[in-house]
Formats: structure tokens, sequence, C-alpha cells
């Protein structure tokens, strides 16, 4: 079992961390740059090359089956759903082959509707404590189900 972190702008990267040291997990955070070394020997700081959709590959390649994927980037989700992978949202949210066309084709209309509005940019909910809370818990539960 290995955990892939999308880490830029990641809000639960240090629980992610707790939990996988818990399991013993190996972690890949991957980023562009900017994030400090992990002294734990089964976390690895991925830096890629800078780029639109780099760190996505570089995750979508090697995410697999037995894995789990942490990303707020529903292409990426996508493929990483595609590959066999469980993915997680930062609020806990579980991306899966029956609800992943749904969450993309709502982004998409989405994004249209910010670019026909200019009032609604910046008009998404705030992450909570609550959202945290019900990450800690389903990746909690993800690593166990993993892990047999």
């Amino acid at each position: 079992m290995k955990l892939y972190i999308d880490a830029d702008a990641c809000p639960v990267k240090g629980e992610a961390l707790r939990v996988a040291e818990r399991h013993r997990a190996e972690v890949f955070l991957v980023c562009n740059g900017g994030l400090r070394p992990v002294p734990d020997p089964l976390v690895h700081v991925i830096v890629v090359d800078q780029g639109p959709d780099v760190a996505d590959m570089w995750i979508a390649e090697r995410a697999g089956p037995g894995d789990i994927c942490v990303t707020g980037d529903l292409p990426l989700a996508a493929k990483c759903v595609e590959a066999g992978a469980l993915v997680l949202n930062h609020n806990g949210d579980e991306f899966t082959e029956a609800n992943i066309g749904q969450k993309l084709a709502t982004r998409d209309l989405m994004a249209d509707l910010r670019a026909s509005d200019p009032f609604m940019a910046g008009k998404g909910r705030a992450f909570s404590k609550a959202d945290r809370s019900r990450f800690l818990e389903r990746l909690e539960k993800a690593m166990r189900q993993a892990g047999r």
C-alpha cells in the first residue's frame, strides 16, 4: 500500500502523514517545490518540474490497486479511480467509479457559470474543522481496508 498526496495546496498533509505513520505506509508527497524534507524514511518528497499537471501525471502513472491517493484535482482523481486506487478529497469525500463522472460534469458546469458571472468568483465553501475531522476518519478507514 502506498499513499500518494497531491501536495501542492493540500490542507491535510500533516494529518495524512500521521495516519500513514501509524500504518507504516510508504508516502509520496508530490509537488512543484516548496516542501521541506520529512525525516521519516517511508516519506518521499517528490519535486517535479514546473508546469501544468506535472505532479498529477507523476501520481497517475504510479497509483494503482491497493494504493490511496489524496487530491482535490478531479481529472487526477478520475485517472486514479480508473487505475484502481482508492481516492479521497481533502474533506474526506471518496471519489469512486459511481460518482466521478458526475463530479467532473459538475466541475465543468461550475467553471462555465463562473466564466459567465464574474461575481461568482471565490464563492466556494471554506475548509472547516469538520472537513479535517472527516478526512482523518475516512483515511484511517481506507488505510485499514488497504492493509488487509
